[in-house]
Order: structure tokens, then C-alpha cells, then sequence
């Protein structure tokens, strides 16, 4: 009788073992790697980051170090409206660091918060305050928004790929 009863504890611990990796494997986050100017998809949203350049801000903003700016072209090809954010974005420097989106009005196509309809394609820019070298490799980070409800994240090298 004894036996029977250690085949069932090691049978239980096996399954709930095989049960923690396949949810394990559906809740580990799938990093998508690109290179600026290419189309790469996070969730239902497909994203096209270009390099616009850096700047000085303008009266109202100015940075801390330098902005350096991005253009997003996004693209909803689900079923259903999908929003768009800057809180999405980050710009990962040479030693790991992540940097936040910096938001302000630098011209009409600055990305606050925007609605995504489904393929109907925007063009957005946002920018991100840090140290700039042009001699230093910079990726932006893409994540989905929580409603997305994917594991994929964007990893984009900007410069110096």
C-alpha cells in the first residue's frame, strides 16, 4: 500500500511540474529582435522606427542632456481598436540604462496617447532625454499594452547596429 502511495506523490509532483514549465512558457516574454526602418510586430500592432535625429527641445521643454527623437509609423492589424502610447516606448543605452519617453509638444506629431484603428496607419514621434554619443549603439524597447494580451516585446537597434 505503501508503494502505491509514493507512485501517486512522485506522479502528482511530476505533473505539477510539467503543469509551472508549460505555464512558465506561456507567460515568458518573447523578445523580437529588429533593425531600424524594418516592420516588426508587437501583438496586434505593427511598428516601423525610423532615427529623426536629435535636438535642443524648444521654450518650453529643454533637456537635461540631448533628445534624441523617433519616428513611429504603427499599423492595428487586429480585429479591434488598440491604443497607442509613449509609456510604450524606451530608448536603452550603451550601459543597459532605460530611458523613458520625454513628452511635449514639439510639433503636431508628437505621441501622447492615440487610438489605433484597425489598418488605418499613423505616424508618431517621441523622444527620449539622455547622454547622447553618436559613437554609441542605442535600441528602443517595444512594449504591448496590457489589453494587447502578448508576450512579445520589441528589441530595435537604432544606431550603430
Amino acid at each position: 500500500m505503501a508503494g502505491i502511495g509514493i507512485v501517486i506523490v512522485i506522479g502528482a509532483i511530476i505533473a505539477s511540474m510539467g503543469i509551472a514549465m508549460f505555464m512558465y512558457t506561456q507567460y515568458q516574454t518573447n523578445y523580437i529582435e529588429s533593425s531600424v526602418g524594418n516592420p516588426v510586430m508587437v501583438g496586434p500592432v505593427e511598428y516601423v522606427i525610423t532615427f529623426e535625429g536629435t535636438h535642443e527641445g524648444d521654450k518650453d521643454t529643454v533637456p537635461e542632456n540631448t533628445f534624441v527623437k523617433i519616428g513611429i509609423t504603427a499599423k492595428n492589424i487586429g480585429d479591434e481598436k488598440t491604443l497607442l502610447s509613449g509609456g510604450q516606448f524606451y530608448l536603452v543605452g550603451d550601459k543597459d540604462q532605460k530611458h523613458k519617453a520625454v513628452f511635449g509638444e514639439f510639433s503636431s506629431k508628437d505621441l501622447w496617447n492615440v487610438w489605433l484603428e484597425p489598418n488605418k496607419p499613423i505616424e508618431r514621434t517621441t523622444q527620449f532625454d539622455i547622454p547622447y554619443d553618436e559613437e554609441k549603439q542605442y535600441k528602443i524597447i517595444i512594449r504591448p499594452q496590457k489589453e494587447q494580451a502578448t508576450v512579445d516585446t520589441a528589441s530595435i537597434c537604432l544606431t550603430n547596429c
